[in-house]
């Protein structure tokens, strides 16, 4: 039986990795829509979009389905901005695919640890550290959020990544160019 707190073990994550301003695992930034889909398109499959074709938009990518899981619900949010394609890309905690950078893992971790190791990453790469007004860290250098999303009674990790172009100001919920969609996201 499905359910909408159920929690992947790292096991069943696709592993990905993530190299700022480039991609994430199959997605690069700048793709269309269309070559989002085929990127994922075995492992991954469009669920709900909405103004992907040639514009702004967001579209939510569910798991294809696979006997050994009981869960239900989307693993990846992408953001699409009409000058530049695919914009952000927004890991679901509960079931997206395992995201790495330098082999720290960014998906369905305690956030206050991850933050812990962020900001030691950070310090030895003589990268910079924000805060968003909801208090999440980020780092505009490598455009990437770490945001909390909530998994039943407990919260995990939600990595944000951006293309270069939505870096500045990436940690600023209303002033940024992460859509507010993303920023009220904090269930399933």
């Amino acid at each position: 039986m499905a359910t909408v707190w159920g929690v992947l073990v790292e096991a069943q994550r696709l592993p990905w990795s993530f190299t700022p301003f480039e991609r994430v695992g199959p997605l690069e930034f700048g793709m269309t829509h269309d070559q989002v889909q085929a990127a994922v398109h075995g492992a991954l499959s469009v669920a709900v979009s909405q103004g992907t074709s040639g514009s702004d938009g967001w579209a939510e990518f569910w798991p294809e389905r696979r006997t050994d899981a009981s869960f239900s619900g989307p693993a990846v949010t992408t953001y699409y901005d009409e000058s530049i394609g695919l914009a952000g890309i927004a890991v679901n905690a509960l079931r997206g695919p395992q995201v790495t950078l330098e082999g720290m893992r960014l998906v369905g971790q305690t956030p206050s640890r991850l933050e812990d190791e962020f900001t030691d990453y950070l310090v030895a790469h003589s990268r910079e550290l924000r805060y968003s007004q909801c208090a999440d860290p980020c780092s505009p250098q490598l455009g990437l959020v770490l945001r909390a999303q909530r998994a039943g009674d407990v919260v995990l990790s939600r990595p944000v990544m951006v293309a270069k172009a939505w870096a500045d100001r990436c940690w600023d919920t209303s002033e940024g160019r992460i859509p507010t969609r993303e920023w009220k996201t904090f269930e399933w």
